[in-house]
């Protein structure tokens, strides 16, 4: 209800007759009114309700909710945080405190509060699980690989928070913890092999020889006709990846050959559609409107063909203080599929849009002055970037064609956005159209677009990254030590990107050239 608005007779009389009824009936009449949109009468019978109910979870949930869709999102803020100090372990105004503000892109403070949730009493593994997933998807892996660890401290050891344990080590760069979870997993729950252990465990670390234990669980895995399809395809994947590892690319091939091809005949990617796609965004005209420039901040794009280094240079520019690095934000995408049914498009559209982008940008962990996203095909939209704000700067990565697509032809992706990736033709098609875009984006914004490539990253680091910096207007002797292990990275690189920067990436191709011929058909420029 709007603050100092009177209810309505029919309220007034609905109140008076709830007057000597229970709490069930209140929530029953305060729900029933919400169902039908009468927000203000909503309001009115759980404002009354918690006068009357004072430490009824359920009543305070209702009237948090309702004050939070109405605008009043500090005090059902408030209500929901003096909620939790009288009773720490509601998981459930916890859950609704952390989603209200993630909405407002307040991230810090979602992970804390779901932390302290899950940081007194025992719960249920299947809401511990809930919360970790919860925190997984607000890119708060830290609090989410604590929640995990503390409930199996606690003596909840139970396989499912011991491999998500795991998935959330390998992001943070907890390598040798993740084995061990990995490990206490399989061994309490065989069937946790299904579970994307084997390509976990190949992601930890570079192997040395053949003779590494996991290339036997591996086989072993490969020669059970038990598992399902996909743990048969990821693993031979993983298999591949260790085979590339020791040196044995004839195996590596013939390894990933197979993982491909199952891939593939479940793919749901079109090259057609794709096609059209770069087409459309070549042929569209400049944005007719555009924001004005911001000087608080800048956000900087990293984008290209995934596998093209979009997460070294990321990691890199965020070793720097003034820098932060939210990862492959999806918020991009979405506003853009918002906006494309806003006909005709107005200023105030795009003015929401890039409020309600900016919240999950800048997010709540200190005064940034620059922001990276670093999801890759947001090559697709420098348009709205640009439109969104005038100042964003775009960072291109290019690599050497070849290696961007045994690269891509290597990896298990999770995502069918990235189907593509099983066929080397249908990779040759995407890095096309990113080659494509590249140049369309540097002709219309050479201010704001600039190319990196990777070659010239991994052979000269130093001298690439300062130069990038200098463009961004970033101090480049503020450089941290980049052996961090805090920092989240979620993608395939987690194991490469914490590592010294190496060259022997470079021109890669050639050793599969022979076990892999078409890669002769994709030109390296």
């Amino acid at each position: 209800m709007t603050p100092g608005a009177t209810p309505s007779r029919e309220v007034l009389a609905l109140l008076s007759a709830l007057e000597s009824q229970p709490e069930s009936e209140w929530l029953a009449q305060g729900r029933s009114l919400t169902l039908r949109s009468d927000m203000a009468g909503a309001l009115a019978v759980f404002d009354a309700a918690a006068t009357r109910f004072p430490d009824s979870g359920d009543i305070r949930l209702g009237l948090a909710g309702l004050l939070w869709q109405t605008g009043e999102s500090l005090r059902a803020e408030q209500l929901l945080r003096d909620g939790l100090a009288a009773h720490p372990g509601n998981v459930g105004m916890a859950f609704l405190l952390a989603s209200f503000l993630r909405e407002h892109g307040r991230l810090t403070a979602a992970g804390q509060v779901l932390l302290s949730a899950y940081a007194n009493g025992e719960h249920d593994v299947a809401d511990i699980i809930r919360a970790v997933e919860t925190l997984d998807d607000y890119g708060r892996q830290n609090e989410a690989f604590a929640i995990c660890e503390n409930a199996i401290d606690a003596g909840a050891d139970d396989p499912r928070l011991h491999a998500y344990a795991g998935m959330l080590g390998i992001q943070l760069g907890h390598f040798e913890r993740t084995r061990d979870h990995y490990a206490r997993a399989l061994a309490q729950e065989p069937a946790a092999v299904e579970w994307n252990i084997p390509l976990g465990l190949a992601g930890l670390q570079r192997y040395e020889n053949a003779s590494h234990a996991d290339f036997s669980f591996f086989r072993e895995v490969l020669a059970d006709p038990g598992i399902t399809d996909y743990t048969r395809r990821s693993t031979l994947f993983a298999l591949g990846k260790a085979s590339d590892d020791v040196g044995d690319y004839a195996s590596a091939a013939a390894y990933l050959r197979q993982a491909n091809a199952m891939g593939h005949a479940h793919a749901s990617w079109s090259r057609k559609l794709w096609k059209r796609n770069i087409q459309a965004r070549l042929a569209a005209p400049p944005p007719s409107i555009r924001l004005p420039a911001s000087i608080d901040w800048t956000p900087v794009f990293v984008v290209g063909v995934p596998r093209s280094g979009t997460t070294l240079v990321a990691k890199r520019l965020a070793d720097h203080a003034g820098m932060r690095n939210r990862g492959e934000l999806g918020w991009l995408q979405v506003w853009e599929e918002r906006l494309s049914h806003r006909v005709p498009l107005r200023r105030e559209d795009l003015e929401e849009a890039a409020q309600a982008l900016a919240r999950q940008l800048r997010q709540d962990d200190g005064d940034a002055g620059w922001i990276i996203d670093k999801q890759p095909l947001n090559l697709l939209r420098v348009d709205l970037i640009m439109a969104l704000w005038p100042h964003a700067r775009i960072v291109h990565c290019q690599r050497n064609a070849r290696d961007t697509a045994l690269s891509l032809w290597s990896q298990s992706f999770h995502d069918p956005a990235h189907d593509y990736a099983y066929d080397l033709g249908d990779i040759n098609a995407v890095i096309r159209g990113c080659r494509q875009l590249a140049v369309h984006w540097q002709a219309r914004y050479p201010h704001a677009f600039r190319t990196v490539a990777y070659e010239q990253l991994v052979g000269e680091p130093e001298t690439t990254v300062n130069a990038l910096c200098d463009w961004l207007g970033v101090p480049s002797q503020s450089a941290t030590p980049p052996m961090d292990t805090g920092s989240v990275i979620a993608t395939a690189s987690a194991w490469q990107a914490r590592q010294p920067i190496y060259t022997h990436s470079a021109g890669r191709w050639r050793q599969y050239a022979p076990y892999l011929p078409e890669l002769l058909d994709i030109p390296e420029h």
